[in-house]
């Protein structure tokens, strides 16, 4: 939604709010307000019935059993913060979402259509890696002799502009294809091409046979290189595409891909559902549903975030610091310089938390005492503190507590100083990972982001641009798209065994994607997080309200508190409406009326928010070992984001 168009609603809500019926009563003689949608003291309820529309493109009569299909998919699912997961909490947001799903089995007209477009685009390309290998395989039931490459891009763009009758692309849509079995089907793989590492200048797309795709979406309307025009919400799947690097569709012999010594599930290439193939015909529909169910909605559509929003803090932040401090050990290297892009940092990330007001702090550290011991004795797997009894991953989150307020300088002037902690050390030492976002070893809340270059890095095609934005969106709050958390089942997952297929979540425009073609949040990010915002919005000012009317003068904040109802109210209808930003600006200025109403009730709001931020400061001073919940993106061999 335009800005200028929220300004308006949010204009036409307090129209309404000042027009409205409310009387002021007297002190001392007035009963508490009737809230409808405020819980002072609860969990927000905030319920979006969410239409998901799934779209047969090229399946023939027979194959697909939307009946079937519709069975395999949640009736609703409730997101949880991830990283609490770890410590034995199961925190939820207050969001429901309740699916309507509607399946769609396009006609042969709209097929021909859409099949003369991607053989149009078609551009003749040599085998890849992966699909040579897939040919090298014992099992395989076809070979293939030739292939080309299609714009994944163009592609999303044309199915966004041209659904079938009744289609909305507006709404959350699945389109699930297979050229396969047409007179005019080509081998093929998609590509993106246009959007090198930002400090290295290196191609991933063009470069590297694993960043040949089957799957794409979730590209904004503004997105800089590809942008859709307006807001559309489209994720596609060419079954007939590939077979791929990253979800493991080019073995077909080998039942463990990873090496755990476990069977990992993958979705196999169309011509594989056969006698004799990978698998039988009749498990297509449940593998269609698996799709749906854990990638689609799982990792993109509905997410669960890794990190609380509301951040450290744990009250509303408008003001955010990043606070990036870079312990420069590399000599005759200046990585803060050179390998940091500083405006493409806090454009990406202001463009994800669009009601932030990012600023951006840098420094240089000398990579030396204790900085340095704890770095080496991280990569020997020994603690550097061992009296305190933290697992030796914990050494970085340990020795910056120990020296953070050498970096935190923007104290009472933001609301958050976000830690940012990169370490560019020279060619002869290793690093422990590219970055990782690391927790607080007490409760799961988040705590520094850490990011790391070296030359080994650099000749693998990143800077530490690309990697800080990643890691300050786990920060934030945002999963990578191929792990997360299914309502349905409690569990939370990952690529590897059962669910090894999610790796196909990574070919979506986004930049927590481990694929590197793009440095963009995808609109499925844009989306999830203003829910996780408008809930956090709510649970606050549900907290500041029960504040409020347990103080010494609630009357006072009477009014406020039914003016803060009514915006609730029209949160909530934004969000059943699907304007996401609408709901977040809305529950945001709820807060905001709640707090005023705290203090007229004699609240103290500044010392409340202080104290808060102190028993943060506090927990992250405790001894108390426990195993981190971080998810660490590393470049080990073999690895994703290694592959050729």
């Amino acid at each position: 939604m335009q800005r200028i168009r929220l300004v308006a609603l949010l204009g036409t809500a307090l129209a309404v709010i000042a027009g409205s019926t409310m009387t002021a009563t007297t002190a001392n003689s007035a009963p508490p307000p009737r809230l409808r949608h405020l819980e002072p003291g609860g969990q927000p309820k905030l319920v979006e019935k969410l239409p998901v529309n799934v779209v047969l493109v090229g399946y023939q009569a027979g194959q697909v059993d939307p009946q079937q299909l519709r069975a395999g998919l949640p009736a609703s699912s409730r997101p949880v913060v991830r990283s609490r997961l770890s410590y034995g909490v199961t925190e939820e947001l207050g969001l429901t979402y309740q699916y309507d799903y509607r399946v769609t089995t396009t006609s042969k007209q709209y097929q021909d259509r859409f099949f003369a477009q991607l053989s149009k685009l078609a551009r003749p390309a040599a085998l890849t890696k992966f699909q040579q290998d897939y040919n090298a395989q014992d099992r395989n039931v076809r070979t293939i002799d030739k292939s080309v490459a299609i714009d994944a891009p163009t592609v999303e763009r044309w199915l966004a502009n041209n659904p079938p009758p009744g289609v909305d692309t507006a709404r959350n849509t699945v389109f699930l294809i297979n050229w396969f079995g047409r007179a005019d089907f080509k081998y093929h793989v998609y590509t993106k091409t246009n959007e090198p590492d930002p400090d290295t200048g290196y191609n991933f797309g063009t470069q590297r046979d694993s960043r040949k795709i089957v799957a794409w979406g979730g590209t904004t309307a503004k997105d800089e290189e590809d942008g859709l025009g307006r807001t559309r919400r489209v994720w596609f799947h060419d079954l007939s595409a590939g077979p791929d690097a990253s979800s493991g569709s080019w073995n077909v012999d080998d039942a463990d891909l990873d090496g755990d010594d476990e069977a990992d599930y993958r979705i196999p290439v169309a011509w594989e559902y056969t006698a004799g193939g990978f698998r039988t015909p009749s498990e297509l529909t449940g593998d269609l549903a698996k799709l749906v169910r854990y990638v689609a909605l799982d990792l993109l559509f509905t997410s669960s975030p890794l990190y609380p929003v509301e951040l450290p803090p744990s009250t509303p932040s408008d003001t955010v610091n990043l606070d990036s401090n870079t312990y420069e050990g590399w000599p005759g290297v200046d990585a803060s310089t050179d390998y940091i892009d500083k405006k493409l940092v806090v454009s990406e990330l202001s463009e994800l938390a669009w009601r932030n007001r990012f600023s951006y702090d840098s420094q240089d550290l000398p990579f030396t005492g204790d900085a340095k011991r704890c770095y080496e004795l991280l990569l020997a797997n020994k603690s550097c503190y061992p009296e305190l009894g933290y697992p030796a991953f914990a050494n970085l989150f340990l020795q910056n507590t120990k020296e953070l307020a050498r970096t935190q300088d923007d104290q009472g002037k933001v609301d958050y100083e976000l830690p940012i902690f990169n370490y560019a050390v020279p060619p002869e030492l290793d690093t422990p990972a590219l970055g990782f976002a690391d927790d607080n070893y007490q409760d799961g809340t988040q705590s520094y982001v850490f990011n790391f270059l070296n030359e080994s890095i650099i000749s693998s095609g990143y800077g530490l641009t690309t990697t800080i934005i990643h890691e300050t969106g786990h920060h934030l709050g945002l999963s990578h798209p191929h792990d997360g958390y299914d309502s349905t089942s409690g569990a939370d997952f990952g690529p590897s065994g059962a669910t090894y297929f999610a790796w196909l979540g990574d070919y979506s425009n986004t930049m927590m994607s481990y694929i590197d073609l793009n440095w963009d949040f995808s609109q499925f990010d844009r989306d999830n997080m203003d829910r996780f915002q408008t809930a956090a919005r709510n649970e606050a000012a549900n907290d500041l309200a029960a504040r409020a009317l347990a103080a010494p003068r609630a009357e006072r904040a009477h009014d406020e508190l039914r003016r803060a109802d009514l915006l609730l109210g029209l949160a909530k209808n934004a969000l059943a409406r699907h304007d996401y930003s609408a709901a977040y600006a809305l529950a945001s200025q709820t807060y905001s009326v709640v707090e005023e109403g705290a203090r007229q009730a004699g609240v103290d709001v500044d010392a409340y928010i202080d104290d808060t931020r102190k028993a943060t400061a506090a927990e992250r001073h405790r001894a108390k070992a426990h195993p981190s919940g971080a998810l660490v993106d590393t470049l080990e061999p073999g690895g994703p984001r290694s592959l050729p």
